[in-house]
Formats: C-alpha cells, sequence, structure tokens
C-alpha cells in the first residue's frame, strides 16, 4: 500500500510540475474568437464571441484583438471575414463610418453622392475631413478670351467621408492613406452640372475649406 501510494504521490507530482511548466512556457492568454461565419459588413454581436486560452507569445507576432470590448458593436471590413472559430484581427474590425457603404445611409431622399476626385494638392496635405462644411469653386477658362473664370458655386457643403483610391477611409488612424475622393450628397440636378463640370476639358471643381467657426454656425447648403 505505500509503495503504490508512493508511486501515486510521485506521478501526481511528476504531473503537476510537467503542467507548471508547460504554463509558463506558453504563458496562455484568453483571447476573443467567433462563434459562426460573419460575413463582410456584418455587426459583431455579444453572441458572436466566445473565449479561448492561446499562447501569449503568439499574440506578440500578430494584431490579435483581446478584448471583447473592441468588437461589440463593431463590424467586419469589407473584403474579408471572419471564419467559425477564427480569432479577430485589428484589420478586420472597424467602426461603421469606416465602411465603404456607410456613407449611403446620410443619403436623404432626392439626393445622391457625388464623389469629387481630389489630391493631397486640392485638399490642403489632407485637412479636409468628414463633417466639415466647405465650399466648391469652379475654375475654368473663357474660350474666347482666354481669361480665367473663378467664381463659387456651393457654399456650406458637408463632406460626408474622404476616401482613398480603393474606397477606404483616408482618416483610419492606422491607414497613413491619402485622399483621393470628397464624398457629398447633392440633389439629383445638381449631380448633373457637378459631373458635366468634372468631364469638361476646360473646367474645375475646387474644394475650398473654411474655419470650425463656419462648420459649427453651418445654414443650408446654397447654389450659384
Amino acid at each position: 500500500t505505500v509503495t503504490i501510494l508512493g508511486i501515486v504521490a510521485g506521478v501526481a507530482v511528476l504531473v503537476g510540475f510537467y503542467m507548471y511548466r508547460v504554463n509558463n512556457a506558453i504563458n496562455p492568454t484568453r483571447v476573443p474568437i467567433a462563434t459562426r461565419d460573419i460575413s463582410p459588413t456584418e455587426e459583431i454581436k455579444a453572441g458572436d464571441i466566445e473565449m479561448v486560452n492561446i499562447s501569449s507569445s503568439f499574440l506578440s507576432d500578430a494584431d490579435i484583438i483581446t478584448s471583447t470590448s473592441e468588437l461589440i458593436g463593431k463590424y467586419v471590413t469589407t473584403g474579408t471575414s471572419i471564419p467559425k472559430g477564427g480569432l479577430f484581427y485589428g484589420n478586420q474590425v472597424v467602426e461603421k463610418e469606416d465602411l465603404p457603404n456607410a456613407v449611403f445611409e446620410e443619403i436623404p431622399d432626392g439626393y445622391t453622392i457625388y464623389q469629387l476626385p481630389v489630391n493631397e494638392t486640392t485638399t490642403y496635405a489632407n485637412s479636409i475631413y468628414p463633417g466639415d462644411r466647405i465650399d466648391l469653386w469652379i475654375k475654368s477658362t473663357d474660350p474666347t478670351t482666354g481669361k480665367v473664370i473663378f467664381g463659387e458655386f456651393i457654399s456650406s457643403i458637408e463632406v460626408l467621408a474622404v476616401r482613398d483610391s480603393a474606397g477606404q477611409n483616408v482618416f483610419d488612424v492606422t491607414s497613413g492613406r491619402e485622399a483621393d475622393f470628397l464624398l457629398f450628397a447633392v440633389p439629383t440636378d445638381l449631380y448633373r452640372y457637378l459631373k458635366l463640370a468634372e468631364r469638361s476639358s476646360n473646367m474645375n471643381v475646387v474644394p475650398v475649406p473654411r474655419n470650425q467657426q463656419y462648420t459649427e454656425d453651418a445654414g443650408a447648403t446654397e447654389y450659384d
């Protein structure tokens, strides 16, 4: 009996020491995984998440989200999905307003989205932000005299989004992207004029930023 108890105690000590060494080696950390397949642009809800243990050394090599508070109410970005049992990576999860199609929810009835081509120069080195009220001017040339025509076309129009060439939010804190388009909601008839100006060989639509007070005191958008 003493011999058997001694063997059992010895095995228990060895197993306990082995588990201790393994736990120290992997230093397990609890992280969220998906309980179902989550498609692009879907909202992530509490029921879509469960917690599992993984080696903390794995976290140092990957941008893995470790907290449910960073996931619940967020969205899976376009161009990716989260498989059932899959980890959540930082570049896969965005706020709703950062989804490329989220801007269409801001369009009133009778309006459409106009996408104004811009670059780093015309946006004053990415100084125009979503929510800013700015003016749009028209620059053209008189075909007879060659004189420059430059005047205000639209005043106090709200910038809905600033996107790069791939349609991604320029001001995603992890991106460092450059602006290629400013997005606005405009009446359909005005959209026609803007597209005509955009495609005219001697006419350009020029964004003109204003100060913060102009945005805070914004009245109705006016068209000349």
